[in-house]
């Protein structure tokens, strides 16, 4: 399995079954799996938020009712007072 890190140092690949240490070709490959399954999770994630979004995008058309217009800033007036704290 050919796995390529990529960090500051630039791009390196790897394959996995060439390590010798088979408790470390072990380790290496359990990584590798779980970033997949974390890969997959992130993309369905992603696409199941796009989805919902859509569909509340739908519903909320037409409902001119739920449409939130902040009010209007106010004009705000600074009030400054100097006193004289000479004993």
């Amino acid at each position: 399995m050919i796995i390529t890190i990529k960090n500051e140092e630039g791009e390196t690949n790897f394959d996995i079954n060439n390590i010798s240490d088979d408790v470390v070709k072990q380790e290496a490959t359990v990584i590798v799996q779980k970033v997949g399954n974390l890969q997959v999770l992130i993309e369905a994630l992603d696409f199941a938020s796009r989805a919902h979004r859509g569909n509340l995008e739908e519903l909320l058309k037409g409902r001119d009712e739920a449409i939130f217009v902040p009010p209007e800033p106010t004009e705000q007036v600074e009030v400054v007072v100097e006193t004289d704290d000479k004993p």
